[in-house]
């Protein structure tokens, strides 16, 4: 189905679904657990799903969302504007059979859950799924932000480092607990306690490591195991930078490795300024050097090309430089 042609789908019959390890993914998946609760569920990221690293355990009966379109799955759900399927892909694959949801969406779980409420009872996601829709569009205000409340302390908790614990937020997710019956659990409270205090170390690490070039936040956390979105790092340059680019990762990383990540730049607008978001088309930095790079025009990602991280950096500071032109929407 292409964008906005109504949700009345037959859905299709699924024992796997694989899921992008955000609260987003996250949240995707409960919805479709809820409805199949038998259903296994497998966490992964977009760069393991255009490796190829994962292409064993697509199947016709794995749904995938969140994730990039893969034509081996029988059931894709996703908003991205890079992974969406072009017009022979999605005939392609409906002609084997599969079924695609492609919607933009401001969240994957929000498409997963408007598919799926008409059908089953999904009442207890209702109060979280704003706050999922935010985040993951850039909707959160600099005061939500500041404020840092146990939802959005919640999402830094989800990791591919922490599958198992991933997996428990997810059995609670998708057995009709409430977003207060998950943040009173003392396993969910124990991960959110450790990430609250993380985050005042990776605060101070990010004010002392990132510079301002031309109105591009460049925060470098390579090598030292540390992680930030976006909201972090412009929250700190505030009204000085119209986009970040982060890089993150290890020299001697590797994509499937949760633990030491190959070296990758994320870049994401300004979404605490006045039209701070579709002002430039980011995702063209995520793909100039990347073909598997790629998310929204706002927020994306990809993996540092040879010959590494200074020569990345020049051509992206080059396009950012003539963004008018370079990066029009």
């Amino acid at each position: 189905m292409r964008g906005g042609e109504g949700h009345h789908v037959q859905l299709p019959v699924f024992d796997r679904i694989i899921a992008d390890s955000d609260l987003d993914g996250l949240c995707a998946a409960a919805v479709l657990k809820s409805y199949n609760p038998d259903a296994e569920v497998i966490f992964s990221h977009a760069a393991l799903v255009r490796s190829g690293k994962i292409d064993e355990i697509i199947t016709p009966s794995t749904a995938m969302v969140d994730l990039p379109f893969h034509p081996n799955c029988g059931w894709y759900l996703d908003h991205h504007q890079t992974n969406r399927p072009n017009l022979e892909e999605e005939i392609n694959f409906t002609k084997n059979g599969g079924v695609c949801n492609w919607e933009a969406t401001p969240s994957a779980a929000r498409l997963a859950y408007n598919l799926l409420s008409p059908i089953i009872d999904l009442s207890h996601l209702e109060e979280i799924m704003p706050i999922v829709d935010a985040l993951d569009s850039g909707q959160i205000t600099l005061e939500e932000f500041l404020e840092d409340s146990p939802v959005l302390q919640l999402s830094r908790t989800i990791s591919m480092k922490d599958i198992e614990y991933t997996q428990q937020l997810l059995e609670l997710f998708s057995q009709g607990n409430t977003i207060h019956d998950i943040l009173s659990d003392e396993l969910v409270q124990q991960r959110v306690s450790r990430v609250r205090d993380e985050r005042k170390k990776i605060q101070e690490y990010v004010s002392k490591n990132t510079q301002i070039i031309n109105r591009l936040a460049i925060c470098r956390l390579e090598n030292t195991g540390y992680h930030s979105n976006g909201y972090l790092v412009t929250a700190w340059a505030g009204g000085e930078a119209d986009a970040c680019c982060i890089i993150h990762g290890f020299d001697d990383g590797t994509v499937d490795d949760p633990n030491r990540p190959a070296l990758s730049a994320s870049f994401y607008a300004n979404s605490f300024l006045p039209n701070g978001q579709n002002r430039y088309d980011l995702s063209k930095l995520a793909t100039a050097l990347d073909d598997t790079g790629g998310g929204h025009v706002n927020a994306c990602g990809c993996r540092i090309q040879p010959p590494g991280i200074e020569a990345n950096l020049e051509l992206w500071l080059d396009m950012w430089n003539n963004r008018d032109q370079v990066l029009a929407i």
